[in-house]
């Protein structure tokens, strides 16, 4: 293949390409009407030329026919007036006019013809034409709803894709992010504030128990203190019954004591 051939080839090819991407289907359905509008006037035209050939071929027929008509008869009184040359020269004429409309008759049917399918012509090319102004409506409505939705879709894929969309999803997530943490802050900071409420509203209870039971841990000490005095065995046994007692009381409060502290310090 020669370097011309391609370059031709490669020259018609992005000149198709071009004219291609450049029709509008609108513009393309509105200049082809409006071309078979100017093949219509064309077409009746030449049917209009077509029919007036004709009438002029039927009008010369009828005269040449009645030329034939009209020598002939000459023929004949020529005849009569015994004039034989001008009888022959009269058949002569009336032989030449004969042939003559033999040959406009000829091409009046062939006329004939060709006007018939220059009218089915033109009455196919109307109803095409009607048909066509019909379907132009219709086409460039679905052509324009198409090329909208086309539009749209491009709007659409735009927008999944599109740094705008992706900044403003950004900002939504952050926004419920803020408000989570504020949210937390809040519970955090009340739950604190409810905690140090009850340490200080609970500090007093414990303080007075404490206090209550410093007081009888004090009395019970000086129960266990006191000076040891004469008795008799009667008094001895109850007074040791006693400092049983107080013992008792004083361990079991030491106890209680201890695990108070230790339930405080946990």
């Amino acid at each position: 293949m020669g370097f011309f051939d391609r370059f031709s080839r490669l020259i018609r090819a992005n000149l198709n390409d071009l004219v291609s991407k450049a029709e509008d289907p609108v513009k393309i359905l509105d200049q082809s009407v409006a071309d078979m509008q100017t093949d219509l006037v064309k077409l009746r035209q030449a049917v209009a030329m077509a029919i007036s050939s004709q009438k002029r071929l039927l009008s010369q027929a009828q005269h040449a026919e009645n030329q034939v008509k009209t020598w002939y008869e000459r023929a004949e009184l020529a005849i009569q007036k015994d004039s034989e040359d001008l009888a022959k020269e009269a058949l002569t004429r009336r032989k030449t006019f004969q042939e003559t409309a033999t040959s406009l008759r000829n091409q009046l049917k062939a006329q004939e013809g060709q006007v018939d399918l220059l009218k089915r012509s033109l009455v196919a090319l109307e109803g095409k034409i009607a048909e066509a102004k019909t379907k132009k409506d219709m086409l460039k409505a679905r052509a324009q709803a198409a090329k909208a939705q086309q539009q749209l879709q491009s709007a659409v894929g735009t927008l999944g894709t599109g740094s705008a969309m992706e900044a403003f999803e950004r900002m939504e997530d952050k926004v419920q992010a803020l408000e989570a943490t504020s949210q937390a802050s809040a519970e955090l900071a009340g739950a604190d504030l409810e905690s140090q409420f009850a340490a200080l509203e609970g500090g007093d209870d414990l303080d007075d128990e404490l206090n209550t039971l410093r007081r009888k841990l004090k009395s019970g000490a000086e129960a266990v203190a006191l000076p040891a005095v004469d008795t008799n065995e009667e008094d001895k046994d109850s007074l040791i019954s006693s400092e049983e007692i107080e013992q008792v009381k004083v361990t079991e409060v030491d106890a209680e004591l201890e695990e108070l502290k230790k339930s405080i310090e946990n």
